[in-house]
This record gives C-alpha cells, sequence and structure tokens, in this order.
C-alpha cells in the first residue's frame, strides 16, 4: 500500500508470505483453473433450452457461463480477485460485445452489450470514489497528520488497560471509515506492537489489544460509503438502479450501529481476555510540521469530508464528484507524485471494475431482447418466496464466503444475483426494509466476516504479530460476525434505508 505510513513493513511481509504460499499452491491452482474452464465451457456449449428460462439467448448463455466461471474462479482462488476480474472482462469484450468476433454474433447482433460500456466500467464514477479515498490516505500519511490525529484521539482514553483497548477499537474504527482497513491496521499496528511486547507473557490483555485491531477496522469501514469496497459495489449498484443512498444517509445509518457494536466487541474482548496489568502507557512517535503541504492536506480533507456529508442536498453535487478535491489539490500543490500514484491499491480497483462489467452484462437490454436479469425474474416464481427468509440466507451465504474469499469478491459475486432476486420480488420487499435493505444487508455481512486470518488483510496482519491463535480469531470473529448480522438485519428491517 503506502510506503510513508507506519506499519508498512508488516504489510510487505505479509504480501511476501502470501507470494510465497501463492507459488507453493501453483499445481493445485493449475488444477481448479482446468476444472472450472472445462464447467464453464460445459455451460456455454449446451442447449439454450436446458435452462428452463424462455427468451435466453446464445448471448445470455454465454454471460451466464462467464458468471459460472468468475463465482468458481474468486471462490476456489485459483488466481488473484483481480486477475479474475481482468480475464472474465477479456473474455467478455471478445465473446458477447458488440465488438466480439464476427462468428460469434448473433444474426442481427441481438443482445450484444457495447463494448463502450465495458469498458466504461474501469472509470465508473464508484471507481473515482475508490480513488479519492486513496488519494486522501496518502496526502494524510505522507504529510504524518495521521500519526498526530492517532496521538490526539488516543489521549483522551489515559492509561487504565481496559480504556486503552476501548481508545484503540474506537481509533481503528474512526481511520478505517476513511482509509483503507488494510492501511489503517497497518499503522495502528505499528503503535501497538511496542505496548504488545511490554505486556506480561503469561496475560490475556495482549490478545484483547490485537484483536481490537482488527475488529476496529473490520467493523470500522461499514461507517461510510467509501470506508470498504463492499460498501461501494453495493451502493453503485442501487444507484444504477435508480435508488441511491447519500454519502450522509448512509453515515448516519451505519454509524450508531457500528458504535453499538463496536462497545459490544470491547466488552466482549474485556471478557475474554482479562488484563494482568492495570495500566498501560501508550507513547507515539512522530512530531507533524505546519508547513503549506500539511495545512494543504487539511483543507482538502476538512471540505471533501463536508461535501461528502452535506454537498448533495446544500448545491447538489455528485459524492463520487467531490472525490476529485483532494485528486485535484494534491496534484496542484505536489503532494501527490508520480510515485504516489503507482502505489494506489490498482488491483481492488480491477477487481470492482470486474463485479461492475458482469453487473453491466447481466442488465444490458439491448435492441429486441430483454436483459438476462428481467429474463430470469420472470422465470423464477420470486413472489413466492418469504422476502424475510431470502434476506437471512443472502446475509448468512455472504457471511460465509467472506470468511474464505475476499470481501469484494463476495460482494461482486452476490450483489448482481440479489438485484435480480430483489426485482422479483418487488413490493413484497417494501415490509422489510426495500431492495436498498436486500443490498446493504450484503456489504454489512461481508464486513463482519472476520473468522480466519484469512478473511481480511487487517484479521492477517494481527494474526502476523504472532500472539494471536486462530481459535482466539474464531471465537471472537463468530459471535461479532453473529451480533454483526442480527444488529444489522434488525436496523435494515425496522429502520430501513
Amino acid at each position: 500500500m503506502f510506503k510513508n505510513f507506519p506499519g508498512y513493513s508488516v504489510l510487505e511481509k505479509i504480501q511476501k508470505n502470501k507470494s510465497h504460499k501463492r507459488e507453493r499452491k501453483l499445481p493445485l491452482n493449475a488444477i481448479k483453473l482446468i476444472f472450472i474452464a472445462v464447467i464453464s465451457m460445459v455451460v456455454a456449449m449446451l442447449p439454450t433450452e436446458s435452462f428452463g428460462i424462455e427468451g435466453l439467448t446464445v448471448v445470455h448463455q454465454r454471460i451466464i457461463a462467464l458468471f459460472v466461471f468468475a463465482a468458481l474462479m474468486w471462490l476456489t482462488e485459483a488466481m488473484p480477485s483481480w486477475v479474475t476480474s481482468m480475464i472474465v472482462v477479456t473474455i467478455m469484450l471478445f465473446t458477447v460485445s458488440t465488438s466480439s468476433f464476427s462468428f460469434l454474433r448473433p444474426e442481427g447482433n441481438v443482445g450484444l452489450v457495447p463494448f463502450k460500456s465495458i469498458f466504461a466500467c474501469f472509470s465508473n464514477p464508484t471507481i473515482m470514489l475508490f480513488i479519492g479515498g486513496f488519494v486522501l490516505a496518502i496526502g494524510l500519511t505522507k504529510v504524518k497528520l495521521d500519526v498526530a490525529l492517532a496521538r490526539v484521539l488516543l489521549k483522551p482514553f489515559g492509561t487504565r488497560s481496559e480504556v486503552v483497548l476501548l481508545g484503540f477499537i474506537l481509533v481503528t474504527a474512526i481511520f478505517s471509515a476513511f482509509v483503507s482497513n488494510t492501511a489503517t491496521a497497518a499503522m495502528m499496528l505499528a503503535f501497538l506492537t511496542p505496548v504488545l511486547r511490554s505486556l506480561p507473557a503469561d496475560g490475556k490483555g495482549r490478545i484483547a489489544l490485537a484483536l481490537a485491531i482488527p475488529v476496529g477496522a473490520n467493523l470500522g469501514g461499514m461507517i461510510t460509503p467509501i470506508g470498504t469496497p463492499p460498501n461501494m459495489i453495493a451502493l453503485d449498484y442501487l444507484a444504477s438502479q435508480d435508488m441511491g443512498i447519500s454519502f450522509v444517509d448512509w453515515t448516519i445509518k451505519m454509524a450508531p450501529f457500528v458504535i453499538v457494536l463496536l462497545v459490544l466487541a470491547w466488552l466482549l474482548l474485556r471478557f475474554m481476555f482479562p488484563f494482568k496489568q492495570k495500566n498501560i502507557k501508550i507513547e507515539i512517535e512522530g512530531n507533524i510540521r505546519w508547513d503549506f503541504k500539511t495545512w494543504s492536506v487539511v483543507v482538502a480533507f476538512v471540505v471533501t469530508i463536508f461535501m461528502w456529508m452535506f454537498g448533495t442536498d446544500m448545491w447538489g453535487i455528485d459524492t463520487n464528484v467531490v472525490a476529485m478535491i483532494p485528486i485535484a489539490i494534491f496534484c496542484a500543490t505536489g503532494i501527490l507524485t508520480r510515485r504516489d500514484l503507482e502505489e494506489i491499491n490498482w488491483s481492488v480497483l480491477w477487481m470492482v471494475a470486474g463485479g461492475f462489467a458482469l453487473g453491466v452484462a447481466l442488465n444490458y437490454k439491448g435492441e429486441g431482447s430483454q436483459s438476462l436479469s428481467s429474463l430470469i425474474v420472470e422465470s423464477v416464481p420470486f413472489g413466492n418466496f418469504s422476502p424475510l427468509v431470502v434476506m437471512i440466507l443472502a446475509g448468512l451465504i455472504c457471511f460465509g464466503f467472506s470468511n474464505f474469499i475476499s470481501h469484494s469478491a463476495a460482494t461482486s459475486l452476490l450483489v448482481p444475483v440479489l438485484g435480480v432476486v430483489a426485482s422479483g420480488l418487488g413490493t413484497a420487499l417494501d415490509g422489510v426494509g426495500g431492495p436498498q435493505a436486500m443490498l446493504v444487508g450484503i456489504a454489512i455481512a461481508s464486513s463482519v466476516s472476520m473468522i480466519l486470518p484469512i478473511s481480511t488483510p487487517p484479521n492477517a496482519i494481527a494474526h502476523s504479530t504472532g500472539f494471536i491463535e486462530q481459535k482466539d480469531m474464531m471465537k471472537v470473529g463468530i459471535i461479532i460476525g453473529l451480533l454483526g448480522l442480527v444488529l444489522g438485519y434488525a436496523m435494515l428491517i425496522f429502520i430501513g434505508f
């Protein structure tokens, strides 16, 4: 991620370990890839009538095969998620777009997706929102404003062990609401590592403190739309269906829910891992220099957050457009350099763009043909299903997937499918929060998935300290995950979005 912030060395070590593991799994991944390719080819070559969907075209069938390919690749992790997205987009351009091979095009080009619409996914407004968030994080770390903020925010929590634990959870959550949760976890762990080493080896307090980082980072990302990729994936789909949720509406609804969850997590960690040492002293080194660049970052940060919160209602400025403010200011002032642009997490952006491309293909309605999503809605009697049962099952499936695969991949996979289901259920969803509740529920389910070290990068970073055993992470992850699902869906059903 960003080489300027504290804790980069931890991240670098994690990435190297992941690379080594992938190298060891190459033969197995090759077998997975061959198996998935065969399954996808079979789906693509089956008689169209075998799907039982009236009006299905050969282009629709290829899109289904691509969806199966993406789903299996993301679930098995035969390749990194962003690589899968790039493969899917490339195959889509050559097989189902208006620029596909001429011998693959149906008569009259019926149902082919405009290739420009697929390419547009890489410059989707939500992608710019991602980049704006990444650039803000770069600015904060370059002028050491993140260190200064951490020092100021942690100071009110004093030295009492249990209160310091609460401080780390809350401060990590605040940072994670605006900065990548991976970067946040690495930064906070850099501040915490000296403390962990100073605590008694036979006490459980350091387990609680080490777990405070992934808990705060994973849950804090739900507070704002830019906090974590699943939020933006769900919001993008809703916006494409004219059901968009504003930055301020999201934050107002999510903040109280997340605060309650964070407090419950704190109580749980206190109970499961009591401190042997009553007092802890936190010393965060590093002084901020208040020069022109620092003030530029402060102004950009304040203006951007203000515009995200109130710009839409006051002046009608879209949230995604606001993301250009820090980019323009940091470029103009020299804060953002060419090297910094190289450090943006482009793999996440490509991964998300691939998910958007699948959504475009599923929902595209060409001349003389219906969209694949509308055909599925017509062929499956969704009206006979209980909306509440569908929502809960969707949340549990997402929770299960997200503990083993990328949260972004799980959300990209499930959001288009649930969008189709939501269309089929229609007004039946009104009694349980509407379509927004169903899709926002997926973002919540993915964010509270933190059972294993592989579930999220913050989990992996915390586990790398050596102070946490996998069984401890599993206990905490299961309890917080289930609490998050119950409280999250209760909020969505009774309060709505």
